[in-house]
């Protein structure tokens, strides 16, 4: 059940918020939190649910003994140390198995001497943002940062709440820790919530799916049809609708949370007006990059090591962030792609660019632009074949098929290049800071909603006409 669809946002979302308001207390309103986070999970894949109790179940008793062992012997004592380490141990091979046999087997069998089948296991949806999130609250426990959840329904509220289970952001326990317990609801947060929410699904239903269509029509051509103009289109399409479905839906459950009293953190930052790519991954994907940061990078050693052992952390980290997008190896070089580079602006050109404005944001955004060719190539022979066509390899236009042909034929239209220039402004602060002024007067204020219940309907009557609508996330 995507939230970009009719079933969620009318029959799902109205009946839980009916219920979730008509009880009382927290222990009440979390329990249907969970019911309501179990149904809409096993909506598209029942067998999976399994899998997500046991998480619950496992990581609920893992948490009581971490804590149990460090009282009674001392914080990170040994007992505590080899628990933990279990439980992560646990929880990282639930996520192996289901995303990486099939790439290890696949990997194996590129030896002379090797023919394994490759298994046929399919994804569990949400596994890569649950598991981070299980793993944060587990070691947060043993750090001593945060206490064990004596609930095992308050724990599976926040494990398995619907509204950041499939897409993200990656909630720290910590984050919301006092609010499962004594967090209160308000009108006005109630509508900040309702507001947040029409805000993220606009972005999915009328910029990221135009873009996604436009992408996915370029991406079935030949990269030799089409040439320098085609490649550039779909690379920029891609950008935006990356960008849009992404923050849209973390919006989205920013927005849910808030109508229940929850403050999850902002994850993205208008990422594409960074000025390097250190301040790329300071405002994209901002929970995946403290999760690495805390968890992996510091832990490491962080920056206050030797020169060669800070490149081998930048190398695991990358490394591991591009397998965690995916089981496969243009992730793997997506992740290269961008911890290079990233070493190399901290030791060679990056003081040098921070001193040239304009110059600098066109760098960041055009190393983003590409990253995201590599991002979503699905071989590593077409990421060569599509870096040729975006540098002239195959002329300005292709070779093959006529530019007008190519572009009429990939829904190059007036509604695309509209949404395209709306999609480019709406990447920047602008429509935000508008949107401020506009909300310090009166009439402005209530014309901003009569505009946010028009996007609404607008897009429920796409969303029912079956326009397209793809899921990005089943490749994480």
């Amino acid at each position: 059940m995507l939230f970009s669809s009719t079933v969620f946002i009318f029959p799902f979302l109205c009946t839980f918020f009916l219920v979730y308001f008509l009880c009382r207390g927290r222990a009440a309103r979390n329990t249907v939190l969970l019911a309501f986070s179990l149904f809409f999970y096993a909506w598209g894949e029942p067998l999976y649910l399994l899998l997500m109790l046991f998480s619950i179940a496992f990581n609920y008793v893992m948490a009581l003994q971490i804590e149990k062992a460090s009282e009674r012997e001392g914080l990170k004592c040994r007992g505590a140390k080899y628990l933990m380490a279990g439980a992560a141990a646990v929880n990282l091979a639930m996520l192996g198995v289901y995303k990486y046999t099939g790439f290890v087997v696949e990997l194996f069998n590129a030896l002379p001497f090797a023919d394994i089948p490759v298994p046929e296991i399919s994804l569990p949806i949400g596994i890569s943002f649950y598991t981070f999130q299980i793993l944060s609250y587990v070691i947060d426990v043993y750090r001593g940062e945060v206490a064990a959840q004596r609930s095992i329904v308050f724990l599976g509220a926040y494990l398995a709440a619907f509204p950041q289970l499939i897409a993200g952001p990656i909630v720290r326990y910590r984050t919301v820790a006092e609010e499962l317990t004594l967090r209160a609801e308000n009108v006005d947060e109630i509508a900040a919530g309702i507001r947040r929410f029409i805000v993220g699904l606009s972005k999915k239903v009328l910029i990221a799916n135009i873009m996604a269509a436009v992408c996915d029509s370029l991406m079935l051509c030949g990269a030799d049809e089409l040439g320098a103009l085609g490649a550039w289109l779909a690379a920029l399409s891609y950008t935006l609708q990356i960008y849009f479905d992404f923050s849209g839906y973390s919006d989205m459950a920013i927005g849910l949370g808030l109508i229940m009293g929850f403050h999850y953190l902002e994850n993205f930052n208008y990422p594409y007006i960074a000025v390097s790519v250190t301040d790329f991954w300071r405002r994209w994907h901002i929970s995946l990059s403290t999760f690495f940061r805390d968890y992996v990078y510091i832990p490491l050693g962080g920056n206050r090591v030797s020169a060669p052992r800070w490149v081998f952390n930048m190398a695991v980290v990358w490394m591991l962030t591009g397998l965690w997008h995916g089981a496969s190896m243009n992730f793997v070089l997506w992740g290269v792609y961008f911890g290079v580079l990233l070493v190399l602006e901290k030791l060679v050109w990056g003081r040098h660019i921070a001193k040239i404005p304009v110059l600098r944001n066109i760098y960041a955004l055009l190393i983003a632009v590409y990253g995201w060719v590599i991002f979503r190539a699905e071989s590593l022979t077409r990421i060569g074949q599509l870096t040729k066509a975006m540098f002239g390899g195959f002329g300005i236009g292709g070779g093959e098929l006529p530019v007008s042909v190519l572009l009429l034929r990939s829904g190059v239209n007036t509604v695309f290049v509209i949404t395209l220039l709306c999609g480019i402004i709406g990447s920047t602060p602008l429509p935000r800071l508008l949107g401020r002024r506009i909300a310090s007067v009166k009439a402005g204020s209530i014309a901003l909603d009569v505009l946010a219940f028009a996007a609404l309907l607008f897009c429920a009557l796409s969303l029912a006409s079956g326009s397209y609508n793809p899921f990005i996330y089943f490749r994480f």
